[in-house]
């Protein structure tokens, strides 16, 4: 029985650029928690929100078994599950830190060449860099709706 890895959690707002072949280097103060944590292997599949969503393999396979849990018959069950697991696809980063976006993602949510790269505790969304850009009052507002909300009310100061 081998040891469980340390969890990092991911935070930050990082705009990268993808190289000719699709490549996104990740930034160094991830890369030693990602071999860490899960020596570099990742998955890539899109989210409900048109975004990618990047899971370290033990992450994903936790979030795989959650998703097989789902009602069968259930049509959002069978949407979340042909959206997240139909368009998943196993990443390994290189030695340079890199890791190859393929097309069909990059196509699905609109990428070009400009990115960010956000970390969301445990994963990580990759947007397309206008629409994060275009995003960001609507984020702000949603924030502010939050604020006479019990359930945010012990967490927002």
């Amino acid at each position: 029985m081998g040891v469980e890895k340390e969890t990092v959690l991911f935070r930050g707002a990082t705009h990268l650029n993808l190289d000719a072949k699709g490549r996104m280097t990740m930034p160094t103060r991830y890369r030693d928690a990602l071999l860490a944590q899960c020596d570099g292997q990742l998955v890539l599949t899109v989210n409900r929100d048109r975004r990618l969503a990047l899971y370290p393999l033990p992450k994903w396979r936790h979030f795989e078994r959650q998703l097989m849990q789902l009602p069968a018959f259930d049509k959002r069950a069978e949407g979340l599950r042909r959206l997240y697991v139909g368009y998943a696809q196993e990443l390994v980063m290189d030695g340079a830190g890199r890791l190859l976006l393929p097309a069909v993602l990059r196509e699905v949510v609109h990428i070009a060449r400009k990115v960010v790269l956000l970390g969301q505790f445990e994963i990580f969304e990759i947007w397309p860099e206008n629409a994060w850009v275009e995003g960001l009052d609507e984020l702000f507002a949603i924030a502010g709706d939050v604020s006479g909300d019990a359930l945010f009310s012990q967490i927002l100061l």
